[in-house]
């Protein structure tokens, strides 16, 4: 390396440090997820590419070190699909996205997403299996997945997560057995209703597959 490639890399380091990477790489996730989506009324509109701080986006919390830990898009007339972008968020603790329109399927990426304590998908046109990357998200709390589209069966995966509180897959289209393992045996059966479930696994005795 020359010396004056060096100083020159040295520079941008000093005036633009691996944090500040971080975050300018997080808006842009951001972006890329807002270009999915159409928005007839403007919520989105203050989503402004060339601001680097995507923390004074409307919708958008975060912490003290300027990452994103809230996406805030309940109920908001929004259509169009999920993106793998959204995996590039490590700091996200909140996807709320219920209540609206989207469709397609939900990316596998969104199991990147380690800090998630409360994912709300309900209420839209989601279709497509429940990824088993879901089983990776060992902070999730709140897995609310209801009234939409989704076939398949459960993820055994997902009987791993050990705080897991609230689960809600009502009114899709999945099949197959539902889990009693881990904290499963705990939901209620309004969680499952609306399906094309064949009855919970039997206790104790040698599981079923939960495929259909």
């Amino acid at each position: 390396m020359s010396g004056f490639t060096f100083i020159s890399v040295l520079f941008f380091l000093l005036h633009f440090p691996l944090s500040s990477l971080s975050i300018n790489s997080e808006g842009n996730a951001l972006h890329a997820f807002r270009s999915r989506l159409h928005d007839p009324n403007n919520v989105l509109q203050s989503w402004d590419p060339t601001l680097v701080d995507s923390c004074t986006w409307f919708h958008v919390t975060c912490d003290t070190n300027n990452h994103v830990t809230r996406i805030d898009l309940g109920n908001s007339n929004l259509s169009g699909t999920l993106g793998p972008e959204l995996g590039q968020l490590p700091h996200l603790q909140y996807l709320e996205l219920y209540k609206n329109n989207i469709n397609g399927e939900i990316p596998e990426e969104l199991g990147n997403l380690k800090s998630l304590i409360s994912m709300d998908l309900y209420d839209n046109k989601l279709e497509g299996k429940i990824p088993e990357s879901f089983g990776r998200l060992k902070s999730l709390k709140f897995l609310r997945l209801s009234n939409n589209k989704l076939t398949g069966s459960i993820p055994r995966e997902l009987t791993l997560l050990e705080n897991l509180k609230i689960f809600d897959v009502s009114n899709n289209d999945l099949c197959g057995m539902i889990p009693v393992d881990g904290n499963f045996d705990s939901f209620p059966e309004e969680s499952f209703e609306n399906n094309k479930f064949s009855g919970p696994e039997l206790k104790g005795l040698v599981p079923y597959d939960f495929g259909c």
